[in-house]
Formats: structure tokens, C-alpha cells, sequence
């Protein structure tokens, strides 16, 4: 865009249509959640984590932007790639949650490393790892229901 064109943008009371969206792309602020798994040899079991991903995106409870899948290790997307990803589509905000059912060494401090070095590619995107599934009522439903215990309230 040359100087002539950026004069014909503004008018006494209105502003061009074209800088009005390009306002409100600069302004939209997106929120990425990146669901973190151990990754596996086996692809069926990475697979699951793609599926999860794919639930969680189009639950209507979702309040993400953005929804991505990484493999800690042994197969790809990495933290890395994923965060590049949500980067690359826009995010300002990436929570990263371990797919991990316990607090154990890669959820509080592998996978925090891992997304800490993801993150100084970016300088200026909001980050933060979140505790694993750990203890939860709707993990106690799930457990009752695949050992087939209707569960009563």
C-alpha cells in the first residue's frame, strides 16, 4: 500500500471497511489448548490422542480457539511442532494440559521444559502447563462405567 492509498482510508466521520478488519484480526486474541500425551511406538495409541483432540475441539463446552495434539516423545507432533502450530494459527494464549492420569516426572517437569523451550521461539505468547487429570470426581464416573457400575445419584 503506497501513502496515496493510506490517505483515502480515513474520511471526516467513517473508517475504511478494509482497515476496520484489519483492526479486528490485530485485536482478536486467541486461545490454544495443546493436549500432551507420553507418544508411543505404537501408532494406534497415538492415534487416540488425535481423537481426543478432535472430541475435545468439537465439544460444545470447548472454549478454545485452537486445539492441537503432542507426543512428549517417540513420535510426532512434537510440543514443539504443536506450539509452532498454534503460533501459525494465530494463538496469543497456549495452555498446554498432560494427557497423564498422575503427577509424576514428565507432567510437573519434562513436559513444563519441553513447552518452556517451545515458548522462546515466541517471546510475548502467554503460556502455561496445566496439572495432569489427577484426582476428579468425572475420572471416578469414567472408571465406574468402564468396570460397568451404573452409577446412581
Amino acid at each position: 500500500m503506497n501513502h496515496a492509498s493510506c490517505i483515502i482510508l480515513f474520511t471526516k466521520t467513517r473508517v475504511h471497511p478494509w482497515l476496520n478488519s484489519l483492526k479486528v484480526k490485530m485485536m482478536t486474541k486467541k486461545r490454544a489448548l495443546i493436549l500432551v500425551d507420553h507418544g508411543s511406538v505404537v501408532g494406534e495409541a497415538n492415534d487416540m490422542l488425535v481423537k481426543i483432540a478432535n472430541m475435545v475441539r468439537q465439544s460444545n463446552k470447548c472454549a478454545f480457539d485452537i486445539v492441537h495434539h503432542a507426543h512428549m516423545e517417540l513420535a510426532e507432533p512434537t510440543i514443539s511442532q504443536a506450539f509452532d502450530a498454534c503460533i501459525l494459527e494465530g494463538a496469543s494464549e497456549i495452555i498446554v494440559h498432560p494427557y497423564f492420569l498422575a503427577p509424576g516426572e514428565h507432567s510437573t517437569k519434562d513436559i513444563p521444559k519441553m513447552v518452556e523451550e517451545a515458548a522462546k521461539k515466541h517471546p510475548g505468547v502467554f503460556y502455561r502447563v496445566t496439572e495432569p487429570l489427577g484426582l476428579h470426581s468425572k475420572i471416578i464416573e469414567v472408571v465406574l462405567e468402564r468396570a460397568n457400575i451404573n452409577i446412581r445419584d
